[in-house]
């Protein structure tokens, strides 16, 4: 609804993003969207989204070249003819040239930029030719750090500085929390319940300072563990009680247990392989000889890695030496 009133206005979306995961997660929403709601298909059709981002790019180019590790869902939209980092209205612009021609296009579109919090990077241009018009969106879809530009925009900020210039925040300013990247609360109180054992002391250091407190809080009530709000530029002296030797710690690395975790992850990478197998066919088609040529290499890699990794295993003498 937000894309639409902006661009029935005469207005441009814009989205500061994170470059790598949150971009590409905007990506495969605008994709699922486009796919699942008709409705909407005839006044999307002529809405362009653009992503401003080189990083941006390349990342998202290494998302698309390693489909064998989406989930199930989103192979089954591989499956199903779909590419889910892709649709009919998807722009990527990688030059600096292509990315000023888009504040000279009077056209109404959707710009997806970095950096996420507009610290650096082509988003502050594109606030800069947008902040003052009241017919644009500013979408945030991530945690704004205190202090950062983005912060001050979702904070109210009436004017801010870009490029040294001040500007009129006149548009819109909407602040999506659904799309943080971290763990909530309950995430993080299991978390922490999963120590075999008690740690000496537990260190907020990052989030919002009320939801710090509240937190630190609950490890204490539920866990009974000493949790501190790290407020700012602060120094501890930490406890020497939980200090162990060298000698504790190769012990531990030779116990049955590290030895059954290594066996589980020698376990995991076969899955992992046969998963890449399974779906060579279904992730990867028309390859160029480059691509061929990369992919010998990396099979060339993981058999000299393969053939050192049994001469360790089977190399007598001191293992530390």
């Amino acid at each position: 609804d937000v894309i639409l009133k902006t661009v029935e206005r005469g207005g441009n979306v814009i989205i500061p993003s994170f470059a790598v995961g949150r971009t590409q997660e905007l990506i495969y929403l605008f994709n699922r969207f486009y796919q699942e709601h008709e409705e909407y298909r005839e006044a999307l059709d002529d809405i362009m989204v653009y992503v401003d981002s080189p990083m941006a790019i390349s990342a998202t180019e290494v998302f698309r070249r390693n489909a064998q590790v989406f989930d199930e869902e989103t192979k089954s939209y591989i499956l199903n003819g779909t590419n889910p980092l892709d649709f009919k209205n998807l722009r990527f612009t990688r030059t600096s040239e292509e990315s000023k021609a888009l504040n000279l296009d009077p056209k109404p579109k959707v710009i997806i930029s970095a950096s996420g919090m507009c610290e650096a990077g082509r988003i502050k241009h594109h606030l800069k030719h947008n902040l003052w018009n009241p017919k644009a969106s500013i979408i945030f879809v991530g945690y704004q750090s205190v202090g950062t530009l983005g912060r001050c925009i979702v904070d109210g900020d009436k004017t801010v500085t870009i490029f040294g210039e001040r500007i009129q925040v006149e548009a819109e300013i909407h602040n999506f929390q659904g799309f943080s990247g971290h763990a909530d609360k309950d995430g993080l109180l299991e978390w922490v319940g999963g120590f075999r054992k008690p740690p000496h002391e537990i260190f907020l250091v990052h989030g919002e300072e009320s939801a710090k407190r509240q937190l630190a809080e609950s490890i204490r009530e539920i866990y009974g563990y000493q949790s501190i709000d790290v407020q700012q530029v602060s120094e501890y002296n930490l406890s020497k009680d939980g200090a162990v030797t060298r000698e504790d710690i190769e012990t531990r690395l030779v116990s049955p247990e590290s030895i059954w975790a290594i066996k589980k992850k020698l376990y995991n990478v076969h899955d992992e392989l046969v998963k890449v197998l399974y779906n060579t066919q279904l992730a990867v088609t028309g390859l160029s000889p480059e691509q061929v040529a990369e992919i010998n290499n990396l099979i060339l890699e993981i058999e000299k890695n393969i053939l050192n990794l049994g001469s360790v295993v089977t190399r007598e003498g001191d293992p530390y030496a």
